[in-house]
């Protein structure tokens, strides 16, 4: 339904009239500037040039959204939402992952799919489901870099939320119950729980059970000192962030490639606000990784803290979050595959130097 945003001087004293509106060229510009490209063009009648007008009553000023990217009514009128999937060869668990999308009560313009290039037919497929299209050379990718892009070009969108292209969405209501922790003025950004995908081994299951309970949680920065670095842990394999926040934050970091969600997550709380877990708010996302997986995971994790000193030096160390986990995976299988106990001591192993590699690999650079 259309409405008339039309101010009211006498109402609403000095406010300003937003308009968001861009045209494909301003867009265009937008991205060049950034470095980036569009492989291919979106099309003429797209979601920017479509409007109607909404109150933003929270923000204290009327803008003007384009009917396209008005959120369900759950969201409200004062609440615009975003869906951002970065993707490289998704076709194989597309049908799925569309199908829970579908079942979110979201417009198609909402979704924004950036594709690195891919060569199975993602592109086509992300295309004919409606969805927003930007696609980038396989070389530009970088997880704080893409998603920041992402984040730039769907201004100005209050609620961005972030999927990876293998998190199934587990229920219908999923996006829903995640942007409703947004209710509470001092929330930035919010995940939900990531439940082990069907089929999943007995290590692969523990990861997700450990690092994603049943129940729900607000972290700030008052509980660093009983939680540590786990004040800090967050995915954007589901996460959503509040576009004040973020920005507030700095934005992703430009440069990273891995663990641009912890940076995002520890600058919020510095900042004041508070990071929701929202349980409820359910996908199937996980991994069996490779023993190579493994080492490179957390050698890229030691990399990151060996970048970002300040993370351990703000939030601590990360090797008591490591020891807790690695005792209860060792009581895990204890009770439901003993013979897999081998492993799991092999992979903590592993991860261990792979860490510690990744540390010196930023302390002593190769001359």
């Amino acid at each position: 339904m259309v409405r008339s945003n039309k101010p009211n001087p006498a109402k609403h004293g000095n406010r300003h009239h937003v308009d968001v509106a861009a045209s494909t060229g301003a867009r265009a510009r937008l991205i060049q500037r950034q470095t980036w490209k569009v492989a291919s063009p979106l099309p003429s009648d797209d979601l920017f040039l479509r409007k109607i007008s909404c109150k933003a009553v929270r923000y204290n000023l009327t803008v003007s959204y384009s009917d396209a990217m008005v959120a369900p009514a759950w969201v409200g009128c004062n609440r615009t939402l975003a869906v951002v999937v970065p993707t490289l060869n998704a076709a194989k668990l597309w049908r799925v992952f569309q199908e829970g999308l579908r079942q979110q009560g979201l417009k198609p313009q909402q979704i924004l799919i950036v594709d690195s290039s891919s060569t199975d037919g993602t592109l086509e497929l992300a295309r004919s489901a409606g969805y927003r299209v930007l696609s980038i050379a396989r070389s530009e990718f970088n997880h704080g870099g893409t998603r920041q892009v992402a984040a730039e070009l769907l201004q100005p969108v209050d609620i961005l939320v972030y999927l990876t292209q293998d998190a199934i969405l587990a229920n219908n209501d999923a996006i829903v119950r995640l942007v409703g922790s947004f209710e509470d003025p001092s929330i930035g950004a919010a995940f939900g729980r990531q439940l082990p995908r069907v089929g999943a081994g007995p290590i692969e299951s523990h990861a997700r059970n450990f690092n994603y309970p049943p129940e729900s949680r607000v972290g700030t920065l008052a509980e660093r000192d009983a939680l540590g670095f786990k004040a800090i842990f967050f995915s954007n394999s589901f996460g959503a962030y509040r576009r004040t926040a973020l920005e507030q934050a700095g934005g992703f970091p430009r440069e990273s490639n891995f663990g641009e969600d912890t940076v995002v997550a520890a600058r919020l709380l510095q900042n004041g606000w508070s990071i929701a877990y929202v349980a409820e708010a359910q996908v199937y996302h996980s991994h069996a990784h490779s023993f190579g997986e493994e080492f490179q995971r957390y050698y890229r994790i030691g990399r990151l803290h060996g970048t970002e000193p300040w993370l351990l030096r703000d939030f601590g160390k990360a090797s008591g979050e490591g020891r807790r986990f690695a005792i209860s995976e060792i009581q895990y299988l204890f009770r439901h595959a003993p013979w897999l106990i081998p492993e799991a001591v092999l992979r903590t192993g592993l991860k261990y130097l792979g860490y510690k590699r990744g540390r010196v690999s930023v302390e002593q650079p190769p001359s």
